[in-house]
């Protein structure tokens, strides 16, 4: 019986194991072995060169500031997008009327391909006649800015629409763990004489561990995964300060066909998100309630 139920569960599990390998784990193998090795070029196969690679890799400035502009997006729009979500989520779940209506308003920017997101933030970005200007120029008095041609604002402005548009994504598993929590544990404690912030802060937070972490590890993943709107919008522009490390690997993969430079920026891509990985589950695992 129990050798039915094993063969079983792995006829189950086999399809998607096998998806799972074909697409992530063996083209990952496969890039830190390419990464170990010279781009062939012409009739010059390619040659076994080791270290090289990530020797030259961080020898190169453009792809230190895109590793330094990475963690600068990354420190920016997690926490940011997790809270926005979180306090979303709160607002919808509760007694408030047209919350429907609010629910697929905060939603809406989550199915909207990010090419059309791009070219519609591209409008609101627009000097003097774009909404921010516009909004800007009405609430504090400033004058024309161009937020995607200076240093100074084109990384923010990318880190704005990646907030807005990934915000309402993570509402939605915030939304479904709250209305999981059993009533009768707020109320437990609403009859204790506990405030809604000690409620909140000891009864809530706690129970919606499993889904910040789940969402805390997926937050960091597209922090350098979602580079659509900055190649179509700045191209990593003006003079890299919005390149981050997948427009780096695209560049240098696609547009200069260094294909063993782009597999050694893969390769480290990969090793740096497995660090932050583990250290999220370490970390936050701890504190994290399962029920």
């Amino acid at each position: 019986m129990r050798g039915r139920e094993t063969l079983h569960a792995w006829l189950m599990l086999g399809p998607a194991l096998l998806l799972l390998a074909a697409f992530t784990h063996v083209p990952a193998l496969a890039t830190l072995w390419h990464s170990l090795f010279s781009t062939p070029r012409g009739g010059r196969p390619a040659r076994f060169v080791g270290a090289e690679n990530y020797a030259a890799l961080f020898d190169d400035p453009v792809f230190l500031q895109a590793l330094w502009n990475n963690f600068f997006y990354a420190l920016g729009t997690v926490p940011l997008s997790i809270g926005l979500a979180l306090a979303m989520a709160l607002w919808v779940n509760g007694r408030i009327r047209g919350k429907a209506a609010l629910r697929v308003a905060y939603f809406t920017p989550t199915v909207l391909p990010m090419i059309a997101v791009a070219n519609l933030w591209l409008f609101f970005y627009t000097p003097d006649y774009g909404l921010v200007d516009r909004a800007t120029a009405l609430l504090l008095g400033w004058g024309p800015t161009n937020w995607l041609g200076s240093r100074e604002t084109a990384l923010g402005a990318m880190m704005a629409i990646a907030i807005w548009k990934e915000a309402g994504f993570f509402m939605i598993f915030y939304l479904a763990a709250l209305q999981s929590i059993p009533p009768v544990l707020h109320e437990a404690a609403a009859v204790e004489g506990a405030s809604r912030a000690r409620i909140f802060w000891r009864v809530t937070l706690p129970l919606l561990g499993p889904t910040t972490l789940f969402i805390a590890v997926n937050a960091v993943i597209n922090s350098v995964r979602l580079v659509d709107h900055i190649l179509v919008m700045t191209q990593g522009g003006p003079d890299n300060a919005t390149a981050l490390l997948m427009t780096y690997i695209y560049e240098t993969g696609f547009r200069f066909w260094d294909t063993a430079q782009a597999s050694a920026a893969t390769a480290v891509l990969l090793g740096l998100l497995a660090l932050v990985a583990a250290a999220q589950f370490l970390l936050l695992g701890r504190r994290t309630h399962y029920r």
